[in-house]
């Protein structure tokens, strides 16, 4: 019966081609998916099991595999992945290397407020640098001059798939001792000197949202190398509990009734017993099926992503005098999330003529997230401690312009830069399509 379901389902899917593009308009980003994606979902349903289950586990053993990491754990979101990164690094467990409020963790403000937020909710200081124009990712020069005895961690993102320099900031990771962090939700599948993104840090963080490499609708993960960390971060994932048993599984170590932690009596239900502040980050089996699907497909998208990069790259670099194109740092190999496009200061256009003549001709465009989070309301309108570089502790509600000076290039991104899709689903007509817009913006402003 299970394949009969299937079959129909494969001919409805053919049939009824869910998954329309809207007409006339080419957006920023874009999932593809197709009749095994559908058939998996089926499957899981089938199951009736809601939660976590058998597709989870094949997941998150094939995602560690394809990495080339020890461990991989699903959540929820990209957001949830960097929540619980930060969150597990909190934990009493990690002896001297548990970060504690006031603790200080370094970052960028040109980013998405997800990656900055995990360090404000567990009570720690955020430590801004700024960013290089054409990679926007963190400018490596200033990292050393941020950091204080009270730095214990290093949490930044692969801003829209470009690589930050890895091997640099994995060596100040090491001599200071410091926590990496990778934000790698935008970069999945891209390599820094052959080596998957996400694998260098001490956690690496992925997304798997419909504009994302792979989707599972809502999704994310978490990988990482040490078994302790693993088990920290399962905990603070499922309710913080101190128990690893699996759901629908009790006494997977035999001890489940012969435990003392804390104050509570021994033999206090181990399944019942917290050894964390945690959430509820697990994803549903209806996700993981998705997953698995996509996952196979994962290096045909990569490559769909690069050559539509290149097509852009090669058709818009006859602007460069007005427009910063993108840069990618030796031994990086992007993973393209979007095509970035900072506007030069000329005296014919700026960023939002752009943009407005893009929207206005059906090409979808987007900000490079926040552009400077600190100028965003979410932080201006609260009283956030933070430093900015070697700066004293700052509140961000009373910032003042000579702060903002100090972090150049993230508000000049904030005024000059954003980006277009390079998703697998455009084609070489879209992106011709593209370039003729382009064109005919130049064209009117007389360039």
């Amino acid at each position: 019966m299970r394949s009969l379901i299937k079959i129909l389902a494969k001919i409805y899917y053919k049939t009824a081609k869910p998954d329309a593009r809207r007409a006339g308009y080419i957006p920023a980003s874009g999932k593809v998916l197709g009749e095994d994606e559908m058939c998996n979902m089926i499957d899981a349903t089938l199951d009736m099991w809601l939660t976590t289950g058998r597709f989870n586990d094949k997941f998150e053993r094939k995602f560690a595999e394809k990495l080339g990491s020890k461990f991989a754990l699903t959540v929820n979101s990209g957001s949830s992945a960097n929540l619980l990164a930060i969150s597990a690094l909190t934990s009493s467990k990690l002896g001297d290397r548990q970060l504690k409020q006031g603790d200080e963790v370094i970052t960028v403000s040109a980013g998405f407020p997800t990656t900055i937020n995990p360090i404000i909710q567990n009570g720690l200081i955020p430590v801004f640098v700024d960013v290089e124009m054409g990679t926007y990712n963190i400018d490596v020069s200033q990292i050393e001059e941020a950091i204080t005895s009270k730095t214990k961690a290093i949490f930044v993102a692969h801003t829209l798939g470009n690589v930050f320099e890895l091997d640099k900031i994995r060596k100040i990771c090491d001599n200071h001792k410091l926590w990496l962090v990778e934000d790698s939700c935008d970069a999945l599948g891209a390599k820094y000197n052959g080596k998957n993104v996400g694998t260098f840090g001490d956690i690496g963080c992925f997304s798997f949202y419909p504009a994302h490499h792979i989707t599972m609708g809502e999704g994310g993960a978490v990988v990482c190398e040490n078994a302790k960390l693993y088990k920290i971060l399962m905990s603070v994932r499922d309710w913080g509990r101190d128990c690893w048993c699996p759901p629908g599984k009790d006494d997977t170590c035999k001890n489940r009734f012969s435990y003392q932690l804390g104050n509570l009596p021994k033999g206090y239900d181990h399944k019942y017993t917290y050894s964390h502040i945690g959430y509820n980050l697990k994803i549903t089996d209806w996700q993981a099926a998705c997953g698995l699907a996509q996952l196979k497909k994962l290096d045909t998208f990569i490559a769909k992503r690069k050559q539509n990069f290149e097509l852009l790259n090669e058709g818009l670099k006859k602007y460069e005098k007005y427009l910063l194109l993108p840069i990618t740092p030796e031994k990086a190999e992007p993973s393209w999330f979007g095509y970035t496009i900072s506007v030069k200061e000329n005296k014919k256009f700026n960023k939002i003529d752009l943009v407005k003549f893009l929207e206005d001709n059906g090409i979808g465009t987007r900000q490079l997230f926040a552009g400077n989070m600190l100028r965003q309301p979410a932080y201006v309108d609260n009283d956030i401690k933070i430093r900015i570089k070697n700066s004293e502790l700052l509140s961000t509600k009373n910032l003042e312009q000579k702060h903002y000076d100090m972090l150049p290039n993230s508000d000049k991104v904030m005024n000059t830069t954003f980006w277009i899709g390079v998703w697998p689903g455009l084609t070489k007509k879209d992106l011709d399509y593209v370039i003729n817009v382009f064109e005919k913006f130049m064209q009117e402003k007389k360039i």
